[in-house]
């Protein structure tokens, strides 16, 4: 028994990135049915690079977003499931075929999501620091998905048109493929977490661009779709460790400010220190086993800092729904990126 598998990746000016992407392809161990690449307002060439590759390429004038892009590609895809994958990953040699033994061997699963890799490509800290952490989480993360991924994503394809796509209103590289994993679940469907499916991604992260990511392309939103949808699951980077996380942070900050006022307050912030680094010793270990101690203190106070924009992303949201008026109005609005996925 086999599945036939369509590939589709938006892409948004790609250049070398999205030439690796590409390449990756040509050399997997499977080759897949069909390759659609969607170049969505491209101005650098990225769909003539694709047709050179071979694969079969949708061209929009305008610049509409991925969600936009990746509902294009799946109209015209002919494959029993649809994989997803952003335009500045690789694949590995068996990202395709552990693909198509997941769907054979469970005929009940609606759709998959793999895993970076422990191996990023960029070499500066934040890059190795972002995606290191990004793979920890799904590795230790429950095999039972609640939310899609759209960088390195699976799903039947008659389920993807009966569920409709992704959602459209996303103009920008955001959440939409974590919404489209809400809808799934609360529709009945199977989503697994395959921890040994594995891309590798190539972005370089600085930090405007990580933040501006983190905060309005992804915790912004996320946090009106979580109060928008009344769906606060433990999974993933919502884990009940992470939700400790934010409270202790926020505590360290407060104690921090009063002790001007509060000279106590110095041991309360000593406690919430120490606090942090006991809950999330297990993810501090594996930076220090992968990247040694070095890395690790590097990466301690911008994972403090992680917690902290993303409990206070929360807090802004949950105030605007107080006052009725949703973080999700502002998103439609932002301006397009290019689009890499966190």
């Amino acid at each position: 028994m086999t599945v036939s598998i369509s590939i589709i990746i938006p892409v948004h000016n790609g250049g070398e990135l999205f030439r690796q992407c590409l390449a990756s392809i040509s050399e997997s161990g499977k080759a897949p049915d069909e390759v659609i690449v969607v170049a969505d307002g491209d101005t650098d060439g990225s769909w003539q690079l694709a047709q050179f590759w071979g694969a079969e390429v949708v061209r929009l004038s305008q610049t509409g977003g991925p969600a936009r892009a990746r509902n294009q590609g799946a109209k015209i895809a002919s494959g029993d499931i649809l994989f997803f994958m952003d335009a500045d990953v690789t694949l590995h040699n068996d990202t395709l075929v552990k693909i198509e033994q997941e769907f054979i061997a469970a005929p009940d699963l609606a759709a998959l999501i793999g895993s970076y890799d422990d191996a990023p490509a960029a070499d500066n800290f934040l890059s190795q620091y972002k995606n290191l952490f990004h793979h920890y989480t799904h590795q230790v993360s429950s095999a039972t998905a609640s939310t899609f991924w759209g960088a390195c994503g699976a799903i039947r394809r008659s389920i993807f048109h009966k569920t409709g796509g992704f959602d459209e209103s996303y103009r920008n590289p955001c959440i939409e493929d974590i919404e489209l994993g809400y809808r799934l679940k609360q529709a009945g469907y199977r989503i697994r977490l395959c921890k040994t499916i594995h891309v590798k991604h190539l972005k370089r992260w600085q930090p405007v661009s990580l933040l501006r990511a983190e905060i309005f392309y992804r915790a912004l939103p996320w946090a009106e779709l979580i109060l928008r949808r009344r769906c606060l699951d433990a999974d993933l980077n919502l884990s009940y460790t992470n939700r400790l996380s934010v409270l202790l942070t926020f505590g360290l900050v407060g104690s921090a400010l009063g002790m001007a006022v509060v000279p106590w307050s110095i041991m309360l912030m000593f406690t919430c220190a120490m606090s942090l680094l006991i809950v999330n010793r297990q993810l501090y270990r594996f930076f220090y086993l992968k990247r040694g101690l070095g890395f690790t203190l590097k990466a301690i106070p911008w994972h403090w800092l992680y917690f902290l924009y993303g409990g206070g992303s929360f807090a802004l949201v949950l105030v605007g729904h107080a006052l009725a008026f949703p973080v999700k109005r502002f998103q439609l609005g932002w301006s397009p990126i290019t689009h890499n996925k966190v």
